[in-house]
């Protein structure tokens, strides 16, 4: 009998009330930053566009994001967070994350104009990551992080037609 195909070892989850617990952890161990309650109250809120990732039903990383409406009535999705703990990177996790998000921005239904984030300017594996999806560095934000160094963040878009 042939090993199972690793795809079929990875599951996306709902972040749920009863799970949300995983997600702080998750993020403690992923982000150089404690995020506040009104992040995970927000996490809950948001469907589709908050997921944990599952490999052989261990919860191994998460993508959060948040809908923005910005000053000409354009909806923008905005990638707060997507991370996956480092012995399970490189296996596909952190693509079907990103690829389920760019398939639910994509949904007419939800009208989204462009999907965005901010990646730290010495972070060559997230800008190549995102590269790979799509996204185009358009600006550098100075100071952006307050806390972490490097401070400066460049912002990576991906247009959604």
């Amino acid at each position: 009998m042939s090993p199972t195909p690793v795809y079929q070892r990875i599951a996306l989850g709902d972040i749920t009330i009863n799970n949300i617990g995983q997600l702080r952890k998750l993020n403690s161990v992923l982000f150089p930053i404690e995020y506040k309650a009104s992040f995970y109250e927000e996490v809950l809120h948001v469907g589709e566009f908050a997921k944990l990732v599952y490999y052989n039903d261990v919860c191994v990383g998460s993508v959060c994001c948040r809908k923005e409406v910005a000053q000409d009535d354009q909806t923008n999705l905005y990638i707060m967070t997507l991370g996956v703990l480092k012995p399970y990177r490189r296996l596909g996790l952190g693509d079907q994350l990103l690829e389920h998000i760019l398939k639910e921005a994509s949904d007419k239904e939800n009208k989204i104009n462009k999907v965005y984030l901010h990646v730290q300017t010495n972070n060559d594996a997230a800008v190549a990551f995102y590269k790979k999806h799509g996204f185009e560095i358009t600006r550098t934000d100075k100071d952006y992080y307050k806390e972490v160094e490097p401070r400066d963040a460049y912002v990576l878009e991906k247009l959604i037609v």
